[in-house]
């Protein structure tokens, strides 16, 4: 561990750039640059989820990781496939922001398949770190730093240090989210309707629909350099698991691109004989705007009561209905109010409106929303 003065300063630097407005690429990179001088590694892979669904949506990596892609489909299968007890969301559902493979005891052999049959033998790394950037709404994403034979094991000091930054990383993912306004795009080829990818039993992509390698490449805009195929498995384990369990909601997971375009990725499984898991198809489309209105009010950091009133007020209900609903005074509707419209930066409910919607959808060129939901026709 560095001296504590380097600590605390770099501490400060990722605070003061959760707080800059920075898109998300710009905050991850300067973040994790920072977060080096404490924390050195010889390689990291930084992830953003969707916090509602806890599903990866886009992932970059740097050092020793940099354009390796092949062992990603892998990855998401060990992510998302149950076995593995210190995946980022079981680290959130533990209340734990942070852990050390080693220092935790799951670096030893046997105690953690992600070690045993990737971190290992692949890579070559002795000792993993992962921080969750997590906050009232969710996760919203994780960083995993690798150590080899040449670095000691990370220390339970630097597991604790690096807890302590895991709000500031996820005000940095979320205020990103809301930053990154469509700005230009190489993928322009418009696509009508959703994109099908079908994986098989042996997880392998076997077909694609027309439209489908565009909607991968718009995906694959969302990061510098994880192939996009990454977020399609994480949702094919995903509803693998979801066969035979309580819990019959589809996975999910909402990505905004680099133009602006919100897409949404569901998967659903294929039964066969016997109920055995077949095919998993994976659908992409452009995301109706109340597909994303929870993830878009999440970002504005609002308390879970203030999320509450606020979708109701996009549904356009009144204030003394809102109070019945929420078992509230009118009198504590609007001091709700006022602490929303400051946090989102808006003076009324007019302006809150369209800092959700039209803000979210303008850079696409079009015009308005429709009462259906959809874009009004471009004039």
């Amino acid at each position: 561990m560095v001296s504590s003065l380097t600590a605390d300063r770099v501490r400060s630097d990722i605070d003061v750039l959760s707080r800059a407005g920075l898109g998300v690429d710009e905050f991850l990179d300067e973040a994790s640059t920072a977060l080096a001088r404490v924390l050195p590694s010889v390689a990291a892979c930084i992830g953003t989820h969707d916090p509602v669904t806890e599903m990866l949506t886009s992932g970059r990596k740097f050092g020793d990781l940099a354009r390796r892609d092949a062992e990603d489909p892998l990855f998401a299968i060990l992510e998302y496939g149950g076995a593995e007890t210190t995946a980022f969301s079981d680290i959130v559902r533990a209340d734990i922001p942070a852990i050390a493979m080693s220092a935790s005891g799951h670096g030893r052999p046997g105690a953690s398949v992600r070690m045993d049959r990737l971190i290992r033998p692949m890579f070559g790394y002795s000792d993993e770190l992962r921080l969750a950037f997590r906050d009232d709404a969710g996760l919203w994403g994780g960083i995993a730093l690798f150590r080899d034979d040449d670095i000691p094991p990370f220390t339970d000091e630097e597991v604790r240090w690096a807890g302590g930054l895991s709000g500031s990383f996820a005000r940095g993912v979320r205020v990103g989210v809301l930053a990154q306004l469509g700005s230009s795009s190489l993928i322009d080829t418009a696509v009508d309707g959703p994109a099908v990818v079908v994986i098989d039993q042996r997880d392998e992509v076997v077909r694609m629909s027309t439209g489908a390698q565009t909607r991968l490449l718009q995906l694959g805009e969302a990061a510098d350099s994880t192939d996009p195929i990454g977020t399609v498995y994480a949702l094919v384990m995903a509803a693998r698991r979801m066969v035979g369990s309580a819990d019959e909601r589809v996975p999910r997971a909402r990505v905004r691109t680099r133009s602006g375009i919100w897409l949404v990725l569901h998967a659903s499984p294929f039964l066969g004989q016997g109920g055995a898991v077949g095919e998993v198809v994976v659908t992409i489309e452009e995301a109706r705007p109340s597909e994303v209105v929870d993830l878009v009010v999440a970002a504005f950091g609002l308390t879970r009561r203030e999320r509450d009133v606020t979708e109701l007020v996009l549904r356009g209900v009144e204030t003394k209905e809102i109070a019945a609903r929420l078992h509230l005074s009118a009198y504590t509707v609007q001091d709700h109010l006022k602490v929303v419209f400051d946090k989102a930066g808006v003076r009324s409910r007019r302006e809150l409106i369209t800092r959700v919607y039209l803000d979210q959808y303008m850079p696409r060129g079009r015009d308005a929303v429709g009462p259906t939901g959809w874009y009004l026709p471009a004039t």
